[in-house]
């Protein structure tokens, strides 16, 4: 296996809050974002890859694993995301950079090229989308009545909420249903990630998992897709019930000489 040596270290952001990010590589950036609730571990395979020709950075999103305490226990959106990643790019003295953002990671980069388009040299969407997701997830219009339900009993049992939170997320039945549902293709995953990924969601605080999960459903950025000018490659999943089809084929539809690889 290809190994390189890794840089690693938290920066201030503009509230205070510590971004914990890893380096590895040398040659043009590449900024990886991940989803909601995920961990840098999910990129293993592609900083490994892109490590023998970039510089290939990672991070940890505020209030996930190493970037935390929050500085604002408030400061949760979107525009807060992308104060975070302008902080970084300029901590690590990089004026522009490709990027490549999965799930959640996809609307935070539309947002980066709406506001700061000179930052963004390239970008791959991966199992992205633009607008709320939540509706037909999974093929059912459950998930977001269950969401305002389970923010309303956590606002009132915040305790009893993190622990069930925590017993449910953190369960091997619960990971084997979340890929029989397409939330995973368990024959290409190794378990040993998914149980990585299933420690990660249920040690993080609920709180904010929720008030981020409600940015996320907030967030409208259809309008910023024609605007693309940038080479951008759309990456989608055959079967995901997760984030369907249709959302990436809008991207490509709409982003002009775009690329789109099922």
């Amino acid at each position: 296996m290809y190994r390189v040596e890794k840089e690693a270290g938290t920066f201030s952001s503009f509230d205070g809050t510590p971004i914990y990010y890893e380096v590895r590589g040398d040659g043009e950036p590449l900024v990886l974002v991940y989803g909601i609730a995920c961990l840098m571990n999910h990129w293993h395979h592609q900083v490994e890859y892109f490590a023998k020709t970039h510089k290939v950075i990672t991070f940890d999103l505020r209030g996930h694993h190493k970037s935390q305490p929050l500085g604002d226990p408030q400061n949760l959106t979107m525009a807060d995301l992308i104060r975070d990643v302008l902080g970084l790019l300029e901590h690590l003295h990089i004026s522009k950079a490709h990027f490549a953002g999965h799930s959640f990671g996809a609307p935070l980069l539309l947002e980066l090229f709406r506001t700061n388009p000179a930052t963004v040299g390239s970008m791959i969407f991966i199992n992205g989308f633009s607008t709320n997701p939540i509706k037909g997830m999974f093929g059912l219009d459950v998930v977001e009545p269950f969401y305002f339900f389970v923010k309303e009993q956590y606002n009132k049992f915040p305790d009893l909420w993190t622990t069930l939170w925590r017993m449910a997320v953190d369960n091997p039945l619960a990971m084997l249903l979340a890929g029989a549902a397409g939330g995973f293709n368990l024959k290409l995953t190794h378990f040993k990630d998914i149980e990585v990924y299933a420690r990660g969601v249920a040690r993080m605080d609920l709180r904010i998992f929720l008030l981020l999960f409600e940015e996320l459903m907030r967030f409208d950025g259809e309008e910023i897709l024609p605007m693309v000018n940038v080479p951008t490659l759309i990456i989608s999943g055959e079967r995901d019930n997760v984030t369907p089809q249709k959302f990436q084929h809008e991207f490509h539809h709409k982003i002009a000489g775009s690329e789109f690889v099922l």
